[in-house]
């Protein structure tokens, strides 16, 4: 069989499960076209994409400025890796430090990448600046938290699908819950060899979890007073997505170091960062970290221009605007459901939590009918379905969505 040769959806089902590690439990749809809010699958049926590949895809499947970006630096420099400097990689550092208000930034690929670069610096700054003896730095993270699935990333989780049987684990982590600012407080009292502080200012993949108002901007000040770099995981809230240009920006909160990936390149190109000021990035000296494919000229193009499209099209206010009316019209359903408990979310980013144990199937059973009615969500951890569709999306394209999502609940109510 030939690579273009068109597949059918069990075809291509079939192939993956052949040859292609079981890593995955993906939604059976295969999709072969994707354009704005829509993607189609290869029999041509169209849907709605309320997952936007884990909000990598903000600014809508193949948006035509940054694609055109893509194919015009693709045709005369794509690699040079950091052995030698490209004309790119300056103009796409400084661009993206004076779009968040940092003065240096560290450019990988994957959010995972970016997030292992952070820890990085985090424990370097706390040698060098800090004090903290050697090997002796402690960064504390959050219960629940998702920030990738490196080795070392995952020995911070406590969700036993990531961790099981990848150990021995890497050491150097405190975890307290959530959410919690006395917890923080009695860590970072009672420790004084911790580095940093890294958390999501909104769980995605523990199902969407807000924090409450103020722990953010709370968490940190107490950071400061305790001299802890606070660490912001912005690869999935970023960009937009919560109806700021950053989560954290709800609160006015700066971060020490701030972690972007995902929609950074508009979900066209793997990119990925690490943005902090000079007296934290400085530490960083040749030799001490990098990338082949980091900051390469094809990755810097098509970031600009992803950026640029935010701005340009004012998707955070979008968001911000869509998801007040997104949770109004889902709670307004709620108040009569017995399916649906919550809705709870920022801008764009939202989820519902179903009415039933975390090991059922219903979370799931829901997703299957809302792709039979034409709208694609995935469930995470059981019994919550995340809904998180591309920001440029329209007003009465959101409107049909709810008609989609409150019809196929009603098929499941009690």
């Amino acid at each position: 069989m030939a690579v273009i040769d068109k597949l059918t959806s069990q075809q291509a089902i079939a192939l993956e499960h052949q040859y292609g590690s079981n890593t995955y439990h993906s939604l059976p749809v295969v999709l072969s076209k994707g354009k704005g809010v829509y993607v189609w699958d290869v029999d041509g049926k169209k849907y709605y994409d309320f997952l936007s590949a884990y909000s990598a895809v903000n600014q809508g499947h193949c948006h035509p400025k940054i694609i055109e970006a893509l194919t015009k630096q693709a045709q005369t420099l794509t690699l040079t890796s950091r052995a030698f400097y490209n004309d790119m990689l300056g103009r796409f550092e400084k661009f993206v430090c004076d779009y968040f208000g940092f003065e240096k930034m560290l450019p990988m690929n994957s959010g995972a990448e970016a997030v292992e670069t952070a820890l990085k610096i985090c424990r370097k700054w706390g040698y060098e600046v800090k004090g903290i003896k050697r090997d002796e730095a402690k960064i504390v993270v959050c219960n629940k938290n998702f920030h990738g699935r490196t080795t070392t990333i995952v020995s911070f989780s406590n969700d036993e699908k990531a961790t099981k049987s990848f150990g021995p684990y890497t050491d150097g982590f405190i975890n307290i819950d959530y959410n919690d600012l006395d917890a923080l407080e009695a860590v970072l009292k009672r420790n004084p060899n911790i580095a940093g502080f890294l958390v999501e200012p909104i769980q995605g993949e523990a199902g969407v979890y807000v924090p409450s108002e103020g722990y953010l901007a709370k968490a940190k000040a107490l950071c400061e007073s305790y001299h802890v770099l606070f660490i912001a995981d912005e690869v999935q809230t970023g960009i937009g997505r919560t109806g700021k240009r950053l989560a954290v920006d709800h609160e006015n909160v700066k971060p020490d170091i701030l972690i972007l990936g995902k929609a950074l390149s508009g979900g066209v190109y793997p990119v990925s960062a690490a943005l902090a000021n000079n007296t934290v990035m400085e530490v960083m000296t040749p030799g001490t970290h990098g990338s082949t494919f980091g900051g390469n000229p094809l990755a810097a193009a098509v970031a600009i221009a992803a950026l640029k499209v935010v701005q340009d099209e004012n998707l955070a206010a979008n968001a911000e605007t869509l998801g007040q009316l997104f949770r109004n019209e889902l709670n307004d359903y709620i108040k009569t459901s017995n399916i649906v408990t919550l809705v709870r979310g920022k801008g764009l980013l939202n989820a519902i939590v179903i009415n039933d144990t975390e090991d059922s199937d219903t979370a799931w059973n829901i997703c299957l009918a809302l792709r039979d009615n034409g709208l694609l969500a995935k469930p995470t951890h059981g019994n919550v379905i995340r809904f998180a569709p591309p920001l440029v999306m329209t007003k009465s394209q959101l409107m049909d969505c709810v008609g989609i999502i409150t019809k196929t609940l009603q098929a499941f109510e009690k």
